[in-house]
């Protein structure tokens, strides 16, 4: 059974930074592609940025270009989103999220792509 856990989601002021952690259990043997999503009240889901298994591949959203940064070490089973010089349109619920396709060598922000997903972490930036 593969579980998605996500930590690290809290109250920032705006301008400030927020570190999401995500570990993946249930995966051992097949190399996954990960994203982190958000979906803030009344608004649809959206792909903020994956990560390919190798590491060599990351997309990022146009609006948290510079300012996040995706990572992961495989050999913890985790996945890292920095989030630097949070803006107020970053409120939301995060989640992070596994996909096998492809075997890992690419990763997509289209949520579709994705079937382990974790509960979501909530982030709130106050101003």
């Amino acid at each position: 059974q593969v579980q998605v856990e996500e930590r690290g989601g809290g109250l920032v002021q705006t301008g400030g930074s927020l570190r999401l952690s995500c570990t993946v259990s249930g995966l051992t043997f097949s190399p996954y592609a990960m994203g982190w999503f958000r979906q803030a009240p009344g608004k649809e889901r959206e792909g903020v940025a994956c990560i390919n298994w190798s590491g060599s591949q990351t997309v990022y959203t146009d609006s948290v270009k510079g300012r996040f940064t995706i990572g992961r070490v495989n050999g913890v089973n985790t996945l890292y989103l920095q989030m630097n010089s949070l803006k107020s349109e970053d409120a939301a619920m995060y989640y992070c999220a596994a996909m096998t396709k492809y075997s890992g060598r690419y990763c997509s922000l289209d949520s579709d792509e994705f079937p382990y997903w974790g509960q979501g972490t909530q982030v709130t930036v106050s101003s």
